[in-house]
């Protein structure tokens, strides 16, 4: 008689041979095969309780985008399916591979409106790469391993949909995975004529600019070099926060609203836009790339190049090679105006980011809570940032290197994100400290998972920034002209609540209160919750500056530094002049 194995078990073996340490989910009767599986392959792989759906498809998504493998979560089917959503959306829009795993009715129960029967293929038509029913047991094994190799290919979502009785049946044990024998892709190298152009467009622009994303993850030493070599300043996408160092002079940061103000002036000057591994979609949109410019783009998928700006300069090539080339390829340029200014420039910015993180004053502004964020950081932390005020403070207060990890709902932008995030980040880097920097809005949507960090018994500094008020959201409607409407929040102590779960609470009103909190937190085991009551004023806008003379008038300059507290604020314009740049 020929060996068997139970299907469960054997689709279990394919994902830990994919090399899949944990997965997140929720019980439910039509997902309870996979649940069987996951209690009999325990000791090999680590089945996550966590408290809703939405955050373990957050995790998943936060796994993959943290470590580059993928991330793999379930939901039961019916309501288990659709909680999963918008972590699944997230990852598309991200692209990060996961896999998610649905529960179905028996097939006996199938097409008879059974009790939570929905047809769910349809379901996830759009939210991802690969959607298959499962149609035998025997077959189980086989499309989740087909699953997982698409999710890689695409870098996008797999969804298996499992009829419940198909874990349950005996199968023949001559099934294969191909997770050992994956392969990574080699990467386009550039074409050496290509690389000639793009340095000849290079040394005839005044105001050349590199624009990098998620592509130069692990090129920061080549990244830093091109731009040092051939004097450019960088911009970066949000997401790529901390592929170089924050106190790297030639970082501007990041552009549009969720930015830097060097980020947005140096792009809105910018007559040489390098596009390296991104894919920006505010570049046409609200404007952020000069029309006008000429333009480099260095990407290894070509339905990237062309897709935000007219190229005249196409580089199909792995960013770090591409970087090196450039610099192989051209002779230093000792001294740019331009670059000069941009990094004058940014030294203002940074003297009036100090000053506000200095501030020791109640209500407490945001940026005296990044200081001690700042303070107790490890150097090789994992930041999980949540969406609102909350991401663009980040962006600005973090003082990050190449060897933390930041993680955000980029372009989905969903809040909630953070809670998830940070327990895969903790359970995939456990010796590091890993912190969670959320709103109090977004905070309450996803609260009941603090539970799942006592469960698992995980350090996460959870840094709550309580003022009461969907602020981003508020500040779009004063943006509009509008009335404030619906934007104020009821207020919690969200100490008490994390101490009420099990984990330590802390209420912070004072800076003194802070910096203790900041300290304890350091030093306990297990998760806490600091929750900050902040003051609810907008952050600086840097894509609406009112600061020169040539485009606004006195008033209006006096107001703007007013209520921003940014009387050491200068216009761009200044260190231009000062530098004498064309």
């Amino acid at each position: 008689m020929s060996k068997t194995i139970n299907a469960g078990i054997a689709m279990m073996k394919v994902i830990e041979d994919w090399d899949v340490k944990q997965v997140y989910g929720i019980p439910g009767g039509s997902i309870n095969s996979t649940m069987e599986a996951l209690r009999v392959e325990q000791d090999k792989i680590d089945y996550v309780q966590v408290r809703h759906e939405e955050v373990g498809a957050f995790a998943a998504a936060a796994h993959a985008k943290l470590t580059g493998k993928i991330g793999v979560c379930f939901g039961s089917a019916g309501p288990g399916a659709t909680h999963l959503f918008n972590g699944l959306y997230d990852a598309q829009m991200d692209h990060a591979p996961v896999l998610a795993i649905i529960g179905q009715v028996g097939t006996s129960d199938m097409n008879w409106d059974s009790f939570q029967e929905m047809n769910e293929n349809p379901m996830f038509a759009d939210v991802s790469v690969y959607n298959r029913t499962v149609m035998t047991a025997d077959s189980l094994p086989h499309v989740i391993d087909e699953a997982i190799r698409r999710a890689y290919k695409e870098n996008g979502v797999a969804v298996v949909t499992i009829p419940n009785d198909f874990g349950t049946k005996d199968i023949p044990a001559d099934f294969w995975s191909s997770g050992h024998s994956y392969v990574k892709p080699l990467l386009p190298q550039p074409d050496e004529e290509k690389i000639k152009a793009a340095l000849k467009l290079i040394s005839e622009a005044k105001h050349p600019v590199i624009f990098a994303g998620i592509g130069v993850n692990g090129a920061t030493e080549e990244l830093v070099t091109l731009s040092k070599h051939l004097k450019l300043p960088v911009v970066m996408s949000a997401i790529s926060k901390g592929m170089i160092p924050d106190d790297f002079e030639g970082n501007m940061g990041s552009a549009y609203r969720v930015s830097t103000k060097p980020g947005n002036e140096t792009l809105e000057q910018a007559d040489l836009i390098m596009m390296i591994g991104a894919d920006f979609p505010f570049a046409r949109t609200k404007g952020m790339f000069n029309p006008d410019a000429k333009f480099i783009q260095v990407d290894i998928d070509s339905s990237k190049i062309g897709k935000r700006h007219n190229v005249d300069v196409p580089i199909l090539s792995d960013a770090k090679q591409a970087m090196k080339q450039l610099v192989a390829l051209s002779d230093e340029v000792a001294h740019r105006r331009f670059y000069d200014a941009c990094v004058a420039n940014r030294k203002n910015w940074r003297a009036y980011l100090q000053q506000l993180a200095d501030k020791t004053t109640s209500p407490l502004g945001v940026g005296s809570v990044f200081k001690q964020i700042n303070r107790i950081s490890t150097g090789n932390d994992v930041f999980a940032i949540d969406v609102g005020d909350v991401t663009m403070n980040s962006l600005r207060f973090l003082n990050m290197n190449e060897k933390q990890k930041f993680t955000t709902s980029a372009l989905f932008a969903t809040m909630g994100y953070g809670m998830g995030a940070a327990i895969a980040g903790k359970l995939t880097y456990p010796d590091r400290q890993v912190f969670n920097l959320t709103g109090d809005g977004a905070f309450a949507m996803v609260m009941q998972d603090l539970l799942t960090q006592v469960k698992e018994k995980l350090h996460i500094i959870n840094v709550v920034f309580s003022n009461e008020s969907f602020d981003f959201i508020k500040d779009e409607q004063e943006d509009e002209k509008q009335k404030y409407f619906g934007v104020d929040l009821q207020g919690a102590d969200f100490a008490m609540i994390a101490h009420g779960m099990g984990a330590l609470g802390i209420s912070v009103h004072t800076y003194d209160e802070m910096v203790a909190a900041f300290d304890t937190a350091k030093q306990v085991e297990g998760p806490v919750v600091i929750d900050v009551k902040i003051h609810n004023n907008r952050p600086l806008p840097a894509e609406k500056l009112q600061l020169d003379p040539a485009t606004n008038s006195a008033a209006e300059i006096a107001a703007f530094k007013k209520r921003y507290d940014a009387d050491i604020l200068q216009p761009f314009s200044v260190y231009l002049n000062e530098f004498e740049v064309e």
